[in-house]
């Protein structure tokens, strides 16, 4: 077993990260991205490992989304993991620099999860649909085009099934369109 290897392991069994933030509307306690970091530092440094944090805006069928990606070093070895989050630049009450920081700021929590074995399937943040589930549905969805079918392609090609996947919800398709692109 490598030593970055080992290191990790007691980093990830020695972290607690509690969930510092409260959601007032939603009555319910959390965790951010700024809670992980601040508990995960000192055990970093403890067994001297580095920590880079990077985000990528990349677009699958013509939904932007943020791939935010953890990489953790010995200084010889590294660990690499990516979460993503899609960015809705119409969401109400933010402007367009907001929404790219919150989908940054969600898949940069969610890649630590990842790298740290953090569970969040319990947490309500995980599952509260924030009020959207009560929505009513578009009149209208736009049919999925040769070119948007072509760009989908390439994503599942390129590793990127499930935001292939998440996307299909957007458009109307048709059950050839969908047996073509996910088999």
């Amino acid at each position: 077993m490598s030593n970055l290897t080992k290191s990790l392991i007691k980093v990830q069994s020695e972290l607690k990260a509690p969930k510092g933030q409260r959601n007032k509307f939603g009555n319910y306690n959390y965790r951010s991205a700024e809670d992980i970091l601040e508990a995960v530092k000192p055990l970093l440094a403890a067994n001297t490992l580095t920590m880079q944090i990077s985000d990528t805006v990349q677009e699958v069928a013509g939904i932007p989304y943020v791939e935010s990606m953890v990489i953790v070093s010995d200084g010889t070895d590294q660990v690499v993991v990516t979460a993503q989050a899609g960015i809705d630049p119409n969401r109400k009450g933010m402007d367009i620099a907001q929404c790219f920081g919150a989908s940054s700021s969600y898949a940069r929590k969610y890649a630590l999860n990842g790298m740290f074995l953090i569970d969040d399937t319990k947490d309500p943040d995980a599952t509260n649909d924030h009020g959207r589930a009560a929505a009513p549905a578009p009149a209208s969805k736009p049919k999925l085009t040769k070119e948007i079918m072509t760009k989908m392609e390439k994503a599942i090609a390129d590793g990127k099934r499930d935001m292939v996947e998440s996307a299909l919800g957007k458009y109307q398709v048709t059950a050839a369109q969908r047996k073509q692109l996910l088999g």
